[in-house]
């Protein structure tokens, strides 16, 4: 499994490091938090991460 590159962190959270990372793999999007890059990546696959984006969007996760 291709590790994911590119990390990248929400523009909204400005210079803040309290916040989530997303990098990308094939077919996978990796998510880690930024105060911890060594702690551990969840990965997920796109559709999968379209759905939780989706329902933030929707404000569904409260």
């Amino acid at each position: 499994m291709t590790a994911p590159k590119d990390w990248q962190k929400p523009s909204r959270s400005g210079p803040a490091a309290n916040c989530v990372e997303i990098g990308q793999a094939p077919g996978l999007v990796g998510i880690r938090d930024t105060k911890n890059r060594d702690g551990g990546t969840l990965l997920i696959n796109h559709t999968t991460f379209g759905t939780f984006l989706q329902a933030i969007r929707d404000d569904r996760l409260r």
